[in-house]
C-alpha cells in the first residue's frame, strides 16, 4: 500500500483501486463517442446524401450540444442522483442512442444523435469529477491519477475510428459497381461503438464497490424516484435535442444568448468586485475567447479535414502486412500523438520551471494558437504540391495533426485547472460552465468554417485541382485568424499574467 494512502484504502499501483475501474470505463465511453464520431459526416453523405457543407452545420451543431448539455450534468449528480447513478444513467442513455444511429430512417437518426447529446452530458463530466473525489484534498497522487486517466481517454479514441471504420467494411455487403470496391456501411460502426459503451457500463458497475461509495448520493435521495423524476427529465429533454438539430441555426442563437449572458455577469460581477478578482476575471475573459478560436480550429478534424482525408490524400499503404491507412483513421492521429507527446511536455515544463523560463499562462494559450493556425499552413503548402487528381501524400495531413496535438497540449491541460484558479470560490461552478459554453461555441464556428469548404470543394463541375479551392477558400482565414490572435495574446502575455495576480 502506497504511505500517502489513507488507512484502510484498497490501493492498486499505489492508486485508488476505482481509479482503474473508472480509467477501463472512460476507455470505453470515448470508444463509443470518437468511433461514432469518426464516422458522423461520412455516414450523413452517405446513406443521406448530405451534402459536405450540410453534413458539416449537422456535426458542427452535434458536438457543440455535447458540451453544451455538460453544464447540466454536473448540477445533476451533485444535487440530485450523485455521481455513480448520473454516470450510469448517461452512459445507458448514449449506448441506446448509438443503437439508434443503426436505423436507415434520417429522423430517427438524428433522434439517435439528440440521444447521445443527452446521455454524454449526464457522463463525461461526471467520471471526471468522480476521478478528483478518489483522492483526498492536498493527496500528492491527484495529479499522477489524472495523467493515467488521460491515457485511458486518449487509448480508447485512439482505437475506436480504426475499429469501427474496418468493421464498417467487414461487414457491409455494398460493392460499388464501377469499381468492385467494398462501400463501408457505417451501421456496424455505430453498433460496435453502442457495444464499447455497454462493455464501459458492465465494467463501471463491476466495480462501483472499488469506489468506496466516493460517487453514492447522500441517503435521503438514493430512492428509485429520484432516479425515475431524472430519467424522465432526460427523456423529455431529447425532443428538444432533436429539434435543435433539425433548426440547427437556433442552436448558434441559443449558444450566442448563453455566452453573451455569461460575459455580461462575469463583466457585472467583475466591476462590483475588488481590483484583484476584477483584474483576474478579465483575465479569464480574454483566455475564454482565444478559447473559442483554438477550438474552432482544432475541432475540424472530424469535419472538414475527415472529408479532405477522403478525397485528396494519398493513404498510406505497408504492402509487408497488407494493411492500408483509411480516411478515418486520420482521426487516431491526435489521441496517440497525445500519449507520445504529453509526458515530453510534462517534463519540458518542468524543465523550464527550473529554469525561470516557463512560459505564463496566457503565453501557452498564444504559443496555441499559432500552432494550430501554422498546422493550416501546412496543409495548404501541401494542397500546392497536388497532382492531377487533387491528392497529395498523407503525411502533410498527418502534420498537421501532430502540430495541432502540440498546439492542444499548451492549452487544454492547463484549461481547467486555470479556470478554477481565477475564479471566485463562489462562482467556480459557474465560471466552469462557461468554459464548456465556449468550446461549445467554437464546436458551432467550427461547423460554419468547414461549411465554406463543403460549399465550394463539391461543386459538381470541382474535380482534381480545382476541388482543393474550397479548403484554401474555408483554411486560410483560419490560418492568419490563428496565427494573429496567438501572436498578438504572446506578446500581450505579460499584462495579461498581471492581471492574474500571481494565479500559475
Amino acid at each position: 500500500m502506497d504511505p500517502s494512502a489513507p488507512a484502510q484504502e484498497r490501493t492498486t499501483l499505489g492508486h485508488p483501486s476505482g481509479l482503474f475501474v473508472l480509467f477501463f470505463a472512460e476507455l470505453w465511453e470515448r470508444f463509443c463517442y470518437y468511433g461514432m464520431r469518426a464516422l458522423l459526416v461520412f455516414h450523413l453523405i452517405a446513406l443521406f446524401k448530405k451534402t459536405p457543407a450540410e453534413a458539416a452545420v449537422i456535426y458542427g451543431a452535434y458536438t457543440a450540444l455535447v458540451y453544451a448539455l455538460g453544464v447540466f450534468g454536473g448540477y445533476v449528480a451533485d444535487r440530485l442522483l450523485g455521481y455513480s447513478r448520473s454516470i450510469v444513467l448517461g452512459g445507458l442513455i448514449m449506448a441506446i442512442g448509438c443503437f439508434t444511429l443503426m436505423s436507415h430512417d434520417e429522423q430517427i437518426y438524428l433522434v439517435g444523435l439528440a440521444t447521445i447529446i443527452v446521455g454524454n452530458g449526464l457522463f463525461k463530466p461526471n467520471i471526471s469529477t468522480l476521478v478528483g473525489r478518489l483522492y483526498p484534498q492536498g493527496d500528492p497522487r491527484r495529479d499522477s491519477g489524472f495523467t493515467i486517466f488521460y491515457m485511458g481517454i486518449n487509448l480508447g479514441a485512439f482505437l475506436a475510428p480504426i475499429f469501427c471504420a474496418r468493421i464498417s467494411r467487414w461487414m457491409s455487403d455494398l460493392t460499388d459497381p464501377a469499381t468492385g470496391e467494398v462501400i463501408p456501411d457505417y451501421r456496424y460502426g455505430f453498433m460496435l461503438a453502442g457495444i464499447g459503451m455497454v462493455l464501459g457500463l458492465l465494467v463501471f458497475g463491476a466495480g462501483t464497490s472499488k469506489l468506496a461509495g466516493k460517487g453514492d448520493a447522500p441517503p435521503e435521495r438514493r430512492g428509485f424516484g429520484m432516479l425515475a423524476l431524472v430519467a424522465a427529465a432526460c427523456v423529455a429533454c431529447v425532443p428538444l435535442m432533436y429539434f435543435l438539430l433539425l433548426k440547427r441555426d437556433e442552436v448558434g442563437t441559443a449558444l450566442g444568448v448563453m455566452g453573451l449572458g455569461m460575459v455580461a455577469y462575469l463583466l457585472y460581477f467583475a466591476f462590483q468586485s475588488q481590483r484583484v478578482v476584477r483584474d483576474r476575471i478579465l483575465a479569464l475573459l480574454i483566455l475564454l475567447l482565444c478559447n473559442v478560436m483554438f477550438w474552432a480550429s482544432f475541432e475540424q478534424a472530424g469535419n472538414s479535414l475527415n472529408v479532405f482525408a477522403a478525397n485528396h490524400i494519398h493513404h498510406l499503404r505497408l504492402d509487408f502486412i497488407d494493411w492500408t491507412m483509411l480516411a478515418e483513421d486520420f482521426q487516431s492521429v491526435n489521441a496517440i500523438a497525445i500519449v507520445l507527446l504529453g509526458p515530453v511536455f510534462a517534463a519540458a515544463w518542468i524543465w523550464l520551471e527550473r529554469r525561470g523560463w516557463n512560459p505564463s499562462i496566457p503565453a501557452k494559450f498564444g504559443l496555441g494558437l499559432i500552432q494550430v493556425g501554422l498546422g493550416f499552413g501546412l496543409l495548404i503548402l501541401g494542397m500546392a504540391t497536388a497532382d492531377d487528381a487533387g491528392k497529395i501524400p498523407w503525411f502533410w495531413l498527418a502534420g498537421l495533426y501532430l502540430i495541432h496535438t502540440s498546439g492542444e497540449l499548451c492549452i487544454s491541460p492547463v484549461g481547467l485547472s486555470m479556470v478554477t484558479k481565477l475564479a471566485p470560490e463562489r462562482m467556480v461552478g459557474m465560471v466552469m460552465g462557461a468554459w464548456f459554453v465556449s468550446i461549445a461555441c467554437a464546436n458551432y464556428a467550427a461547423g460554419l468554417f468547414s461549411k465554406i469548404a463543403g460549399e465550394v470543394s463539391i461543386a459538381e463541375d470541382a474535380v482534381g485541382e480545382a476541388a482543393l479551392a474550397g479548403y484554401t477558400t474555408a483554411f486560410t482565414p483560419i490560418l492568419w485568424l490563428a496565427v494573429g490572435i496567438g501572436v498578438a495574446l504572446f506578446l500581450a502575455s505579460r499584462a495579461v499574467n498581471k492581471l492574474m495576480h500571481g494565479v500559475k
